[in-house]
């Protein structure tokens, strides 16, 4: 089963693939879509939406795992976040891709066995889950290599079925 993980944003769209088969990962690929901050926001959501469609052809995954948006304090970055969300999972959709959601905490405990960890420690468990040499940059591609690692945990999960 081949999973696209995305940490989502409007900056900076983390993205990570992997490949997961009897209990074990293997990285397809990796990277990010970063939209300037002077361009205007319309422009920057066309940019996600393209780069996204560009991602889900040349990689071709069986799935998408998103993180849940929570904000307690911004809600305009929230917003903006949120936008930037919808036109992912449109491309998603658009696309054919089945569609997975899951919370900070549900991705933390997926990856080092405990929902409150650190964020270097969820970071160092990709790493070390993915056999790669250093964590990868920026964190946003990091984070969703992480959610890909937690949907991978969560679809073969018998409470999922």
């Amino acid at each position: 089963m081949r999973i696209l993980g995305i940490d989502p944003g409007y900056a900076i769209v983390g993205y990570g693939v992997v490949d997961y088969a009897k209990n074990r990962f293997s990285v397809a690929g990796y990277g990010a879509i970063t939209t300037k901050a002077k361009t205007p926001f319309p422009e920057r959501l066309s940019v996600i939406y393209d780069d996204m469609c560009e991602i889900i052809e040349k990689y071709k995954p069986d799935r998408l795992s998103i993180e849940k948006l929570y904000f307690n304090t911004n809600s305009t970055t929230a917003i903006d976040v949120a936008h930037a969300r919808g036109v992912i999972v449109l491309a998603a959709r658009h696309k054919g891709v089945d569609i997975f959601e899951y919370t900070p905490l549900q991705v933390k405990q997926a990856v080092t066995g405990y929902g409150r960890a650190e964020k270097h420690q969820v970071m160092e468990m990709v790493k070390n889950l993915l056999d790669l040499k250093a964590i990868p940059k920026p964190d946003d591609t990091a984070d969703a290599l992480a959610i890909a690692i937690c949907d991978g945990h969560y679809s073969d999960s018998l409470l999922r079925r």
